[in-house]
């Protein structure tokens, strides 16, 4: 099978991160400044911050909305203008030592779709992760989800979740953590075969959209034996023709930022891709693993 690229392929060796967190993630309290400074020090080519936004389970700043709390911690948004203008600004002055890429991380239900059509259209994107996070606004980090259901039933009510989202919105690069579930899945590993139809049918949307996935580093850090998605999702979305990946931490701190990225190259050099991708002004970039 012939696998082309659908766009400019840069040959240079990246390093890169696209799944980065700061102070403007309401569970990360990295500054943005700080966050650039290492990157630069640890020689990164470009990076992408990606701060979470989860409607549903968080409220903007300047909503007028009652803000919630969990575990002490203010369930808001990124502050948008805040979080722009910071970026405008390091870009600028450090456009000389690494390339500084805006994107976010759109964690979406179903019901929350038009509150992340009408952001989107706000501000200038260069790249967003569509991640799910949580469903029927109950999150699954707090097993709220989980609660009073069997595994099969939240396993595959994530997946569906997921699917219809892909059917449905178009505004995003990636998809982030793809099998997240198994992360907060207290039963242990669901046989993926029992969720496969679900997994090739979301795989199906995003190739043909011209959409990708990511593959998130953060597995090693949360002792999770297998990928993150697993081998078994990616090489699946290899086999089915698709050529769109990114690279991404997943980091909230100092100790996570660019990690096991070799690794993960390694990985999917084995099962068979041969490009990963940045983005500009939404468009994937393609450069050799």
């Amino acid at each position: 099978m012939t696998r082309e690229c659908p766009c400019f392929l840069k040959e240079k060796n990246m390093f890169v991160d696209y799944h980065v967190h700061t102070q403007y993630s309401d569970d990360s309290d990295y500054p943005m400044k700080h966050v650039v400074k290492d990157a630069i020090q640890m020689g990164m080519d470009e990076i992408c911050f990606t701060d979470h936004v989860d409607y549903g389970a968080k409220v903007d700043w300047d909503s007028g909305e009652e803000i919630p709390y969990c575990a002490g911690l203010a369930m808001v948004n990124v502050d948008y203008p805040a979080y722009v203008e910071e970026i405008r600004e390091l870009k600028n002055r450090y456009a000389d030592q690494i390339a500084i890429k805006m994107g976010l991380e759109f964690g979406m239900q179903v019901h929350t779709i038009p509150k992340f059509e009408a952001l989107y259209q706000r501000y200038p994107f260069d790249f967003i992760i569509l991640s799910v996070h949580q469903v029927e606004d109950k999150g699954f980090w707090s097993q709220e989800f989980q609660q009073g259901r069997t595994q099969k039933e939240y396993n595959e009510r994530y997946y569906e979740e997921l699917l219809y989202l892909v059917k449905h919105y178009q505004n995003y690069s990636v998809l982030g953590h793809l099998d997240l579930v198994l992360r907060y899945d207290k039963m242990g590993v669901y046989p993926f075969r029992f969720v496969r139809h679900y997994v090739e049918e979301i795989l199906a949307e995003v190739i043909r959209n011209g959409k990708g996935i990511e593959i998130n580093t953060s597995s090693h850090r949360y002792g999770i034996s297998d990928s993150t998605p697993s081998r078994e999702i990616l090489t699946m979305y290899f086999d089915m023709g698709g050529t769109i990946l990114t690279l991404g931490s997943d980091s909230h701190a100092p100790a996570h930022l660019g990690t096991y990225m070799e690794e993960s190259k390694r990985l999917l050099k084995e099962i068979g891709f041969r490009h990963f991708c940045t983005y500009e002004k939404m468009q994937p970039v393609f450069h050799p693993l």
